[in-house]
């Protein structure tokens, strides 16, 4: 399979994008897939977010930030909050994590309805905050 370089990491590719579609196109086309197909089921789950560079990755926010994602060189990371990493403490429970990342290896099939379970989570999540916030 080939590698994902971090090509944001250089000074020119920093400058070099403003928008999820922009960064994806950083990436070897194996690896554009993959981060497409997040995109895209982030969007079906949650199609009033926004979408943002934030912290130099993709982000989709609802009233707050909802998930950021990225690509490394052996992983696709996923930031759903700590919220979201110990809902689903269990189901990803097999891959390296922090806090509030996950790293699914590019090396093994990426589970896309994991995601889309902690992007329904991560939604529903902050709609019940931002409606707590308004009463």
């Amino acid at each position: 399979m080939e590698k994902a370089s971090k090509s944001v990491d250089t000074k020119e590719s920093k400058k070099g994008y403003q928008t999820i579609d922009e960064y994806i196109l950083l990436f070897p086309p194996n690896v554009q897939e993959i981060l497409i197909n997040i995109k895209n089921l982030i969007r079906e789950e949650a199609p009033d977010a926004t979408e943002k560079i934030s912290y130099q990755m993709p982000t989709f926010v609802l009233y707050s930030n909802l998930v950021h994602f990225a690509a490394y060189t052996n992983h696709i990371g996923l930031y759903p909050t700590p919220s979201g990493m110990e809902t689903f403490q269990k189901e990803l429970s097999i891959y390296k994590s922090g806090k509030g990342s996950v790293q699914f290896p590019l090396d093994k099939p990426i589970p896309y309805d994991l995601i889309r379970e902690i992007v329904k989570f991560r939604v529903k999540e902050n709609i019940e905050k931002h409606s707590n916030k308004k009463k």
